[in-house]
């Protein structure tokens, strides 16, 4: 319900803003400038669905073989009494945990595209013992919510980006955007816990968290500790070599258990390539009503409107031109991408609003991508309080960026 509103609000917001622009102001080609953008998103949804087509075919039929091998056995002794915590309606030895898992640690990595059939797969089994499956379970969205709220260890796009754009240290954003993306976790975390009703104080559920801060932690002080290059030397090779460990590992586990692999592997992929059509639909109406709402100038009225703000309390206002890229980051990944780059390009990636924006960038997801995928992969109508919690858990991040910029950089 929560996204049919928000897909009703960008039209309408749009096109009134369209028509003032038409005439108080004389512009003849909003409109013009919206329906194309209609036409481009639409393109763009599906050739981002056709291109994740490939990547789901092979990372389900990769899982497939997991699952056969019993990676979930494993991975649910490691991490089940935790997840029991926090997922109480999955029970134990839950199909879903070990796609779960992996989505989480490949976002982690930075590992975008292997992440994201991961948690699609995760999905479809928690889908398979939700009793109402039009409405999203507990689990989901305690899952979506933590998935959504980008917590990443390596930023290595972030810093590719900064190098390519001529920074003198591009690894300067790193602890600010562990940081920052800490802050929208843990928000994201415990908003669904007071949903849900979740007792964060249990001992199992600080044990873990205190252990999983101390490794966070602990990665972050050794990274500090390395030069730009090695550290982007290493990130990249520590990302790949788990990437493929998990594949060779998975396919040991499949002989292992003497599983014909190949066909299992076929079986798995089948059903990736089913995802990932179920998912167009619903990726194409999201980036059009996403794409129309920037056509029509709104975000330009917003962005000016919190400057105004900003202005007349009388706060410093040097953060605002990174605002673009936090507004962004929750409808688009390559939008909020985009803006970061063109933030970098006009006023340096060196200079305060350019790192700004590269921090704002790693502090959250895509939360309306990461919706209209995962849940509309599975048919989910009914999103409860999936939105909500992830949007508070952005807001967190952006608040967390803002004031560790400032902190770091200002």
């Amino acid at each position: 319900m929560a996204l049919n509103y928000i897909w009703i609000f960008f039209f309408v917001i749009a096109f009134l803003i369209g028509l003032v622009k038409m005439i108080f102001f004389g512009d003849m080609q909003v409109f013009p400038d919206m329906v194309n953008s209609t036409f481009d998103m639409a393109k763009s949804g599906f050739e981002i669905s056709l291109g994740l087509a490939g990547v789901l075919t092979l990372w389900s039929g990769i899982m497939k073989i997991g699952e056969k091998g019993g990676i979930v056995n494993i991975i649910s002794r490691l991490i089940g009494p935790f997840f029991n915590k926090l997922f109480p309606e999955l029970g134990s030895n839950h199909p879903a945990y070990g796609p779960m898992m992996l989505n989480l640690a490949a976002n982690m990595l930075g590992l975008d595209n292997a992440a994201t059939p991961m948690g699609l797969q995760a999905m479809t089994e928690m889908q398979k013992s939700n009793p109402h499956k039009d409405t999203a379970s507990n689990a989901q969205i305690m899952f979506l919510v933590l998935n959504a709220s980008g917590l990443t260890l390596i930023p290595i796009s972030i810093m590719v980006y900064r190098a390519q754009l001529g920074a003198h240290d591009p690894s300067d954003v790193f602890i600010p955007i562990m940081l920052a993306t800490f802050f929208s976790t843990f928000t994201g975390l415990i908003g669904v816990s007071i949903y849900q009703k979740i007792n964060l104080w249990d001992r199992t559920i600080l044990s873990y968290l205190s252990g999983m801060l101390l490794f966070i932690f602990g990665i972050i002080y050794y990274s500090s500790t390395l030069s730009p290059e090695n550290l982007s030397l290493y990130s990249k090779m520590l990302s790949n070599l788990i990437l493929f460990s998990i594949i060779v590992s998975f396919l040991m586990l499949g002989v292992r258990k003497k599983i014909n692999v190949y066909e299992t592997f076929i079986d798995g992929a089948k059903d990736g390539f089913s995802t990932a059509v179920k998912i167009i639909p619903y990726l194409v109406a999201m980036l059009v009503g996403i794409g129309v709402f920037r056509a029509s100038g709104a975000m330009t009225f917003l962005i000016s409107g919190i400057q105004w703000i900003i202005n007349l309390i009388g706060i410093n206002s040097d953060f605002i031109g990174a605002l673009p890229t936090a507004i962004m980051k929750p409808l688009s990944g390559s939008g909020s991408r985009g803006m970061m780059i063109d933030v970098m390009k006009t006023s340096g990636a060196d200079s305060f609003v350019g790192r700004m924006s590269c921090i704002v960038q790693g502090a959250g997801d895509t939360t309306f991508f990461v919706l209209a995928v995962y849940f509309g992969s599975i048919g989910i109508k009914k999103t409860r309080h999936a939105l909500t919690c992830a949007l508070v858990a952005d807001l967190a991040g952006l608040i967390a960026a803002i004031f560790i910029g400032y902190l770091f950089f200002h």
